[in-house]
């Protein structure tokens, strides 16, 4: 994971609040005065200082005032090296799934692979939740392998309407690098009907997930229906159920996969009990 010795707060707590959920918005008031050098005749306050106090008030930045300067932002767009990415990732998913339906369909044996693809599913929500708990938390964007990534979560947090704003293959790239990478020697070394499922549905749900999280942030009446109805029967996370996570505390509704794991790993404290474990261990 993450460099531990970048936290941001006290793992002990049980009620923390990451800096980057704390108000970022502030009006502030200038307060200026100017003196008059020229007294007014007959005035009682000839001689005296006289002091005029203005009130200049700077504008609030609001989403809504940054949204035109995020649509042209560069860091938001999908260059050429991430679709390529995009694109290796899904084939190698692909192949995984194309193998696994091969060797079903000449074994006769269908419901093995199903019930390994179902809990590749069940167990890509609960992988989702562990390292958004982990990059949400600790380090920064100088942290080594991970600094983009926790940077662009860390950040998220800041501004979470931003990523609804990002392209398709921007948003998708590094987990499809990660997955390219990872199943790729998987593709080449099994043939096992069962494995196959559970590694293609497994890690294309970890690399669509950023998508689904993309979606949990969109406004009903501009996701695809099929989206929408996807979200209300629980198979994705919620727009509901993730709004949650940007709420205080801010320590909850981790995972982006379907949600699934949530309320037991909340209602657990497991992300917590885990803070306080490592605690012990390296302090």
């Amino acid at each position: 994971m993450a460099a531990l010795p970048h936290q941001k707060y006290s793992l002990r707590s049980q009620e923390y609040v990451p800096k980057w959920h704390r108000p970022s918005h502030y009006t502030c008031v200038t307060c200026s005065a100017t003196t008059s050098t020229k007294p007014k005749s007959g005035s009682p306050n000839t001689g005296r200082l006289i002091i005029e106090p203005q009130l200049v008030t700077s504008p609030m930045v609001t989403p809504t005032s940054a949204t035109g300067t995020l649509l042209s932002d560069p860091s938001l767009q999908s260059t050429w090296t991430h679709r390529a990415w995009v694109a290796s990732g899904c084939i190698t998913v692909a192949i995984a799934l194309a193998k696994s339906m091969v060797a079903a369909a000449t074994s006769h044996v269908w419901l093995e692979p199903m019930l390994a693809g179902y809990i590749g599913y069940i167990l890509a929500d609960l992988g989702s939740g562990v390292y958004h708990w982990g990059i949400d938390n600790y380090g920064d964007a100088s942290t080594s392998l991970f600094g983009s990534q926790i940077d662009a979560f860390q950040g998220h947090h800041k501004w979470p309407w931003t990523i609804t704003r990002r392209q398709f293959a921007n948003n998708l790239h590094a987990l499809a690098r990660a997955t390219t990478f990872t199943v790729l020697p998987l593709d080449i070394l099994s043939d096992d009907a069962s494995f196959n499922g559970f590694v293609s549905v497994c890690a294309g749900c970890i690399m669509f997930s950023q998508q689904f999280h993309a979606w949990a942030h969109g406004t009903k009446s501009k996701l695809p229906p099929l989206v929408v109805a996807l979200q209300d029967a629980g198979v994705l996370v919620s727009r509901a159920q993730h709004a949650a996570h940007h709420r205080p505390p801010y320590n909850n509704n981790y995972c982006i996969v379907s949600g699934i794991w949530n309320r037991f790993l909340d209602e657990q404290k497991v992300q917590i009990n885990i803070a306080i474990l490592l605690d012990q261990v390296l302090w």
